[in-house]
């Protein structure tokens, strides 16, 4: 096919959407259904139609080709593992006995049966549950999913192509089950797992499938020979394969480097390929190998991951170079549309103005089909488009609101000495003891308690005027009051006045801060049901007024025992928001590593003696490919060093990381310099604890012994006996003790029983200790 024929054929698609609904129905329908006020029709009923709405919207806006199988109730790795066999054992007769109960048992555990381990998506904040796998793992296909999906989209009249996660991407992402050689590699499976994706291929063709989409982001990470070898294996095999559709193999978040020859030669239809976060780097690969002949290329040129106009002019100049290097070339988003979300149009505090530089899936979408539409037909085709493209980019690069000269010129002023504390930390730590006066194996949380019903209310009714704000305070006093008093009574030993304030880590101190935009209905799934609001950072970033101090110290003014100042960290508010994409990262990320900044000195002088700055995402935002990492590790753990430098040697540092693979960044995690580090580790039975001790960390540290993302309640033994795991790597006069993340999302039945069974467990160990 000729560069023009090419053009003339592009067709318009996307791999996935965000499946929650404008007002997060599903999620509704399925807390519903666990609390027994729906049943399993009602919420398959909401699922099929929050399904069809998607199609439809998709279909009306032009798209030609829309996904199927990209929608979850809870996750679509776990779809995955369900759609391969591959059921842990202790859950299997859970799924055999009722299937929805048992796919709902996996990701969240019961009282008997621990969930899988759940961590980070690539270098996203969407949440997977971990395949858990075995030299005895059986896989045995089980496609109904898939297929009923496809034939619904079909029944609309619509072309549908379903996405899968790849097989090598699926045993990539796996680890070894409970009780496997912790030395087992999953991908040593492969060719038991290939007949059964055959399977499902061939079930798919005969449902009505013409193209199946297989999605393959883990070979845009370093990978090694024998990894390269496997998927050029499996994609020979599957490519082989005589009763199938034709193949897509789909790569997105990173440049897929020597993958590419290696999918460019397998006996595979299409490819689909990012040209939004590595469009120079897979451009030079795709001609390096001599483009694809008589292939179908997807081209992710619209940014599926942040909310920005799409720059139209230079996409389509990037499409126009692809014309002639692949048979056909349609056009896409980098990714699924499951991390954007869904109408930006529902905005109604936004500026009119401002909200054209915005773009959320609906958006996108329309940007993916002006895109197809100029390259097929030409840009006088989309002269409008251009012209009105043209004018949001202008308007958003000459707002006041991106260019605050005081904040540039504090930014340009820091110095190495500012992201340094005055003291070495052996010193810091015997002055924080002999102030502080902690027992051994000290306990404490994360930070927030349960956001209960009464305090969602709460806050809705002052919004909506129903109460004012001097009877939204005295609620909020009332129940830091009652947090307060609870874990005194539990015997906690560092406390917390449990965030009944905030909406959100992040929204919380993006609403507060200069530069940010926060949404109303901006939601995007982070796992499960479990949504956020991410706020959108759009211009230079500073603090009018202190925005913890006042609720943190009337929390301290109720007992004698230390109250923690919680703050979210620099990179967090970067990863956790939509970040603006006209200036590096590490630019913004000192300046709101300098606001933060004031916020804590502004702490300790209202006498926070422990300040915990929080950064999960420090590892979730590590580049994907090994080569780009020292350059964010540097920028990243300075900016949190420059928030937290400033602060007296007797003031105790904390920070927090959860659900992620911390394996790869424990020098960063020593070089922020923090006196005491709370991480996640239940539910990878202290695995991080033993990466601290091989590393040789030399601080404190908290691994949890309470698996916060599930409503199962551990005993104290079972508490007890990870804190002796614990033991085993960290000494005692450096262990916390500690869940694994914030109770937010907990009832409080739940949580009063799990840190009761934590101090009992604390203290039994202590005993223990103090015997030996």
């Amino acid at each position: 096919m000729t560069a023009k024929s090419a053009a003339a054929a592009a067709r318009a698609t996307v791999y996935g959407y965000p499946r929650q609904g404008q007002n997060r129905e599903l999620k509704k329908a399925i807390e519903g259904y666990w609390k027994g006020r729906v049943d399993a029709d009602a919420l398959r009923a909401t699922a099929t139609e929050l399904c069809r709405t998607n199609w439809r919207q998709l279909a009306e806006a032009g798209i030609h080709e829309v996904p199927t199988g990209d929608f979850s109730y809870y996750d679509h790795v776990l779809d995955t593992s369900v759609m391969v066999g591959a059921i842990p054992e202790r859950h299997r007769a859970a799924v055999e006995a009722n299937a929805l109960d048992g796919y709902f048992a996996m990701a969240r555990g019961t009282q008997d049966a621990a969930p899988l381990e759940m961590t980070k998506w690539f270098d996203t904040n969407y949440h997977y549950l971990v395949p858990e796998l075995g030299p005895n793992t059986v896989f045995t296909a089980d496609s109904a999913k898939q297929v009923a999906e496809l034939g619904q989209a079909l029944a609309l009249g619509l072309t549908a192509r379903p996405v899968l996660v790849g097989p090598v991407t699926y045993l990539l992402l796996a680890k070894p089950a409970p009780g496997v050689a912790a030395d087992f590699d999953p991908l040593t499976l492969l060719d038991r797992l290939l007949p059964v994706y055959a399977e499902v291929l061939a079930d798919l063709r005969t449902a009505g499938a013409e193209w199946v989409q297989l999605d393959e982001p883990a070979l845009v990470q370093d990978r090694t020979p024998a990894e390269l070898n496997a998927a050029a294996r499996a994609y020979r095999d599957l490519g082989g394969l005589t009763e199938r559709p034709k193949l897509l193999a789909a790569s997105y978040f990173d440049r897929l480097g020597d993958a590419l020859p290696v999918l460019a030669k397998a006996p595979v239809e299409g490819l689909a390929l990012d040209f939004t976060e590595a469009a120079a780097a897979n451009l030079d690969a795709l001609a390096a190998v001599g483009g694809l002949p008589g292939k179908r290329l997807i081209a992710g040129v619209v940014n599926g991951r942040n909310i920005w106009v799409n720059d139209l002019e230079k996409s389509l100049t990037t499409l126009g170079t692809l014309l002639g290097l692949a048979d056909r070339v349609d056009v896409a988003a980098s990714c699924s549309l499951l991390h954007v979300p869904l109408d930006a149009t529902a905005e109604r505090d936004i500026e009119p103005q401002i909200l054209r530089w915005l773009a959320f899936a609906r958006q996108k979408t329309a940007e993916i089909v002006t895109l197809a539409k100029g390259l097929g037909g030409g840009t006088d085709t989309i002269a409008a488009e251009l012209a009105a493209n043209r004018a949001d980019l202008a308007s958003r690069a000459g707002s006041a609101l991106t260019h605050d000269p005081a904040v540039r010129v504090r930014t340009a002023a820091v110095t190495d000495a500012d992201a340094h504390r005055s003291q070495p930390y052996p010193e810091r730590a015997a002055a924080q003891r002999t102030h502080l006066r902690l027992p051994l194996l000290p306990t404490t949380t994360i930070g927030s308690f349960p956001q209960t019903t009464e305090l969602r209310t709460a806050r809705a009714d002052l919004r909506a005027g129903r109460i004012d704000a001097a009877g939204y305070e005295e609620r909020i006093r009332a129940e830091i009051g009652e947090v307060i008093s609870f874990q005194e009574k539990t015997g906690l030993d560092v406390l917390v006045h449990g965030e009944a304030e905030r909406n959100d880590m992040v929204q919380y101190f993006a609403e507060q801060l200069t530069g940010c935009l926060a949404t109303q209905h901006g939601w995007v799934q982070s796992y499960g049901t479990r949504c956020v609001r991410p706020p959108i950072l759009a211009g230079d970033i500073s603090r009018p007024e202190p925005m913890t101090v006042r609720w943190t110290t009337y929390a301290q003014s109720l007992t004698t025992k230390p109250v923690k100042g919680m703050l979210t960290g620099p990179v967090t508010m970067l990863a956790w928001s939509f970040v603006r994409d006209d200036q590096p990262l590490a630019d913004t990320a000192r300046q709101v590593a300098l606001a933060l900044r004031d916020e804590v000195n502004d702490l300790e002088a209202a006498g926070t003696s422990v300040i915990q700055v929080d950064e999960p995402a420090l590892r979730e935002t590590l580049p994907l490919r090994a080569g780009d990492r020292p350059e964010y590790l540097a920028w990243a753990t300075e900016a949190f060093r420059l928030t937290t430098a400033g602060v007296r040697p007797d003031t105790q540092i904390h920070t927090h990381m959860c659900y992620a693979e911390f394996g790869d960044i424990v020098q960063a995690i020593d070089d922020l310099d923090a006196d005491v580090i709370s991480l996640e580790a239940a539910r990878s039975h202290m695995q991080v604890a033993r990466e601290l001790a091989e590393h040789g960390y030399p601080r404190e540290a908290g691994p949890g012994v309470y698996d916060i993302h599930s409503p199962r309640v551990p005993g104290a033994d079972e508490a007890a006996a990870l804190l002796r795991k614990g033991l085993e790597a960290i000494p005692a006069e450096r262990l916390w003790v500690n869940p694994d993340c914030g109770l937010k999302t907990r009832a409080w039945p739940e949580t009063r029983a799990s840190l009761e069974n934590l101090v009992t467990a604390a203290r039994t160990v202590r005993t223990e200790l103090s015997a030996s």
